[in-house]
């Protein structure tokens, strides 16, 4: 039998070329080798936008589609909508039972994400405010391990920001088996080596609250005014002067996108033989040939949202069929059940 992936996207909104760098084009190369398992994290959005909850609700679809427009095939991937599974919400409050407080709140990620929502100071060092700190946002380790084992998944795909989970998480489970004699699979971490794509404003993150991203749903309009606005060397004042393609944000979605010409652009960029205009128009082909047939897929489901709902339902129905058969024997060994 195959082994089984899990990975998946928080439904805060439509994917950008950052996920697609970053994860989707990884998932399509492996959906043929593994049995892939893709959640669409709903649940999970609720920790920083439960007051958005009909955002959430279209970006279930959306999240759906820009996976099958990246390459994802539905017929041999399984999506799962996180909240239609019991089995999850069951094991994650099986696991908060062994979880101590402290070991969430010295998470390095979970201190990352409390500092960029507001949930604490610093002041030298990271302090949280917990009257802004919930339940549910503290938690979302011990709901992401949950999230990984409820279908025993075999390897989890993750970037280095991750790896606190991930460890995290196996550490839980082992403690689980070691207590109650249960049998879920401890999951191994596949790391990503693929590099964090920056914005096009040149801040280290391209994020879907920055307004510094290129989705995957995006016009060839759209595109080429991001791109066209996309800051560059910021000391190149015309044409003649040279600029460093080393500080230029541009320069790494050419090595990115653009691999085979990188170099040769970045030659004339120090020679000034290629303006930033010119550099910019060679980017939006580039990206706009990546982007177009991803377009095309994605017409076909963004014109027949009941197809994409038939989608995420059978994969649904799939995976608690998987869920509820594991639970039932985490709970006859936990000897809770009658």
């Amino acid at each position: 039998m195959k082994k089984r992936i899990l990975t998946g996207d928080r439904t805060t909104g439509k994917l950008h070329i950052g996920h697609y760098v970053g994860s989707l084009q990884s998932r399509v190369a492996l959906q043929d080798d593994y049995e892939e398992f893709i959640l669409i994290a709903d649940v999970q959005a609720l920790t920083t936008h439960f007051s958005h909850p009909e955002m959430i609700n279209e970006s279930i679809y959306n999240v759906c589609m820009d996976n099958i427009a990246a390459g994802l095939d539905p017929e041999k991937v399984i999506f799962i909508q996180q909240s239609m599974i019991p089995a999850i919400a069951e094991l994650t409050i099986f696991y908060s039972m062994l979880t101590t407080v402290n070991h969430l709140l010295i998470n390095p990620t979970i201190k990352t994400e409390a500092r960029n929502y507001g949930m604490g100071e610093t002041d030298g060092e990271f302090t949280y405010d917990f009257s802004k700190l919930t339940y549910g946002f503290l938690g979302y380790p011990v709901s992401q391990s949950a999230d990984i084992t409820f279908c025993n998944a075999d390897l989890v795909p993750v970037g280095e920001d991750q790896i606190p989970h991930m460890e995290f998480t196996r550490r839980l489970v082992r403690h689980f088996n070691e207590m109650y004699g249960t049998d879920i699979t401890v999951p191994q971490t596949k790391l990503s080596t693929t590099p964090r794509l920056a914005g096009l404003d040149g801040n280290a993150k391209m994020g879907k609250s920055l307004g510094n991203a290129i989705y995957l749903s995006d016009t060839p309009e759209e595109v080429w005014d991001k791109v066209r606005n996309a800051v560059t060397d910021t000391n190149r004042i015309t044409v003649k002067t040279p600029g460093n393609p080393d500080v230029c944000p541009l320069y790494k979605y050419h090595q990115t996108f653009n691999a085979g010409e990188a170099e040769n652009i970045a030659s004339m960029c120090r020679n000034a033989s290629i303006g930033c205009v010119a550099c910019k128009k060679l980017m939006n082909t580039c990206l706009n040939s990546l982007l177009d047939p991803m377009r095309e897929r994605r017409a076909k489901y963004e014109n027949n949202r009941p197809l994409v709902k038939e989608i995420i339902q059978s994969g649904t129905a799939k995976a608690n069929e998987i869920g509820n058969r594991n639970i039932a024997l985490i709970k006859e060994k936990m000897h809770v059940a009658l």
